[in-house]
């Protein structure tokens, strides 16, 4: 499923050893997609601190978590770590398209030519979490995230856009997080 090189395991170990837990592990989920592609959440966490439905696999020896809507998406995927003049970081070599099923193809295209386009005039965005039977779940964010509007724009605009636009989907769900947001719009 996933390739670790040598220069990343030898930085995870590195941060292993500086852990709380006395067993680590690796948890990588994919939170999102981007214009540049996937946003991954990688963690070292103690074995016991897994979620129920994580996927579990070894790596070279080390155990590694992975969320299980994330899994199908980093088949093939390699995680490095890279060391530049402005610092280091790791970093995702994966080989996956964005989406894999039609349906979530779809509901991305909608998102992108139709909503986005709305949104940007308030410095917002939407992007789609996932889809789950039948839902479409959705984030927004930029001047979108806090708005006292975000319900408005949910109901009577993104919704309808997706459910007319894509066969299959019935609802559009808010995942945003909107107490969280540093500059929303009002």
């Amino acid at each position: 499923m996933l390739e670790i090189t040598d220069k990343a395991r030898e930085m995870l170990d590195k941060f292993a050893g500086q852990a709380d837990h006395d067993e680590v592990a690796l948890k990588i989920v994919i939170l999102g997609r981007g214009p540049k592609g996937f946003q991954y959440d990688l963690q070292l966490i103690g074995t016991g601190d897994a979620l129920e439905d994580d996927i579990q696999s070894e790596v070279d020896g080390m155990t590694v978590f992975v969320g299980a809507r994330s899994a199908p998406y980093l088949e093939g995927t390699i995680l490095d770590y890279k060391e530049t003049l402005m610092g280091g970081g790791f970093s995702f070599e994966n080989p996956n398209p964005l989406w894999i099923d039609d349906v979530s193809k779809s509901v991305a295209e909608v998102i992108e030519s139709k909503v986005n386009p709305l949104v940007a005039s308030h410095g917002g965005h939407v992007d789609l979490v996932g889809v789950d039977d039948g839902k479409a779940m959705i984030s927004f964010g930029g001047g979108c995230q806090g708005c006292g509007m975000v319900d408005v724009t949910l109901k009577e605009g993104i919704e309808v856009m997706i459910t007319e636009g894509v066969p299959g989907i019935s609802a559009v769900v808010d995942m945003t997080d909107h107490d969280a947001g540093t500059n929303p719009f009002y």
